[in-house]
């Protein structure tokens, strides 16, 4: 049978006669149906007519299955049990979870937001399987969408539909030195910042152009490096008073793991909004909602330029 005529046909009623073969009695199936007990004869009538089959003889004050009612009633009860776990209102526990996500980062996202998510993500659910990628910005619609990603931690790259989106928080940007670095236990100014030498660790999301666009009236500064990588600055700390310049949240962390000083720059520089993006098709699935809700706590902290 095509699903044209297969949707024409009132597929409850295979339903209706599942309770009728349990209850061998159309009043006591009626009151499993919340239906008056004409209306539950009504319904055996038009699944007579629909299967082409009498289904019940009475004996005495019970209705006897016919061998084609009972051979239904055997045959239905897969789909019917499918039917009803579909229809249940879904539940996600996590300690049960053996999903796997894909989430898509940045460069900052990788290095300072995704070792507090995984700890937060696997303390919960043990069994689940991660994929961490690179955020495409310019197609991020397309990872969203049909390249099979589920999140993306990345700022705003514009009008965003058919795309979901939650504000984390903000990334600002931050100085950090060694703790016998001269500026150490003085308040850094923009002259005394300009007197020594920099380490930049550019993440993806524009810090070296904010940088640049911030001091392009001051004089050039003496720049060692520039990296995508902390490990590649925190080695130049031992050997210059070096002053090095990270996102806020990842100054905090590389402050506490390393035994470094933190201060504020001593110029404004925009902040850059951090969002969770994910595509509408996984908006209502409960693993996807936990998912979304585990790292906006995961990552609340950081964003705020603190550590937990």
């Amino acid at each position: 049978m095509e699903l044209e005529e297969l949707y024409r046909r009132d597929l409850s009623l295979l339903v209706a006669l599942q309770v009728l073969i349990e209850e061998r009695s159309v009043t006591q199936a009626a009151k499993r149906l919340h239906l008056s007990q004409s209306a539950t004869s009504r319904i055996l009538s038009r699944l007579r007519t629909m299967l082409g089959d009498p289904l019940f003889t009475r004996v005495g004050s019970s209705l006897l299955p016919t061998n084609f009612a009972l051979n239904c009633q055997q045959r239905l009860q897969a789909p019917i049990a499918e039917l009803s776990q579909l229809l249940t209102p879904r539940q996600f526990d996590p300690a049960q979870c053996r999903q796997t996500f894909c989430i898509a980062v940045t460069d900052f996202g990788s290095q300072s937001l995704m070792p507090t998510i995984l700890e937060r993500l696997y303390s919960q659910a043990p069994g689940l399987n991660l994929e961490v990628t690179p955020v495409q910005h310019q197609e991020l619609k397309d990872q969203l969408g049909s390249k099979g990603v589920d999140l993306a931690i990345c700022r705003s790259p514009g009008e965003s539909a058919p795309l979901k989106s939650k504000e984390l928080g903000q990334v600002g940007v931050r100085a950090v030195m060694a703790p016998d670095h001269p500026l150490a236990n003085q308040p850094l100014t923009l002259s005394n910042y300009q007197q020594y030498p920099q380490a930049v660790v550019a993440i993806s999301d524009g810090v070296k152009a904010l940088l640049d666009d911030a001091m392009t009236s001051l004089p050039e500064r003496r720049t060692l490096l520039r990296s995508s990588s902390l490990c590649h600055a925190l080695v130049l700390l031992k050997h210059q008073p070096l002053l090095l310049t990270l996102p806020s949240g990842m100054a905090e962390q590389a402050a506490a793991n390393h035994n470094l000083v933190v201060k504020p720059l001593p110029f404004s520089l925009p902040r850059i909004d951090y969002h969770l993006f994910w595509h509408s098709r996984t908006d209502l699935d409960p693993a996807q909602q936990w998912l979304r809700d585990e790292i906006t706590s995961a990552t609340a902290a950081i964003l705020n330029g603190k550590l937990a």
